[in-house]
C-alpha cells in the first residue's frame, strides 16, 4: 500500500522554510519545461551551495544556461543515462548538505522513490523540485494537497 505524500504544486519560485515536501512543477512541453526549469535555476544561481539536476538526456543545453546567465560552476548536470543508482545519488544529494536543491523528472523518478524521498525531506533544507507532464501525479495520494 502506497504511503500518503506531500505533494505542493509550486506557482511561484520564492524560498521558503517548507523543506518537508515535494514541489510538483507541471510543464505542458519542452519549452514550458526549459522555462520553468531557467525559474528554478535563477533562484538558486547565487546560493553559495550546489544545485543537482538529474535530466533528461536532451536538457538543458550549455549554450541556454550561459546565454541565461546562470553560473554553471555552481550546477551538477546528471543526464539519466549515466545514472546507476538513481536512488543513491538522490538520497546523497539531499543528505550530504552540500546542496541547495535537487531538480529532476517524474519520468525518471517514479513515484514509490518520490513517496520514500519525501519522509526523509523534513530533515534536510536541500529543496526537491520534480517536474512533471501529468495533470496530477499517479499513483501519489494527496498528489493536490498543498504545503
Amino acid at each position: 500500500m502506497l504511503q500518503p505524500i506531500t505533494v505542493r504544486t509550486v506557482k511561484s519560485y520564492q524560498q521558503d522554510e517548507q523543506s518537508d515536501c515535494v514541489n510538483l512543477i507541471q510543464i505542458e512541453d519542452e519549452i514550458s519545461a526549459t522555462f520553468e526549469l531557467l525559474k528554478v535555476l535563477h533562484q538558486y544561481n547565487s546560493s553559495n551551495a550546489w544545485t543537482l539536476l538529474i535530466a533528461p538526456d536532451h536538457v538543458p543545453s550549455k549554450a541556454l544556461l550561459d546565454s541565461c546567465s546562470i553560473d554553471t560552476s555552481k550546477l551538477l548536470v546528471i543526464r539519466q543515462k549515466h545514472l546507476v543508482n538513481l536512488e543513491y545519488v538522490l538520497n546523497s544529494a539531499l543528505h550530504n548538505g552540500n546542496f541547495a536543491a535537487v531538480i529532476t523528472w517524474t519520468d525518471i523518478v517514479n513515484n514509490q522513490l518520490l513517496t520514500n524521498l519525501s519522509f526523509d525531506l523534513s530533515k534536510t533544507n536541500t529543496k526537491l523540485y520534480c517536474f512533471t507532464k501529468n495533470a496530477q501525479t499517479t499513483e501519489i495520494p494527496l498528489a493536490q494537497q498543498a504545503c
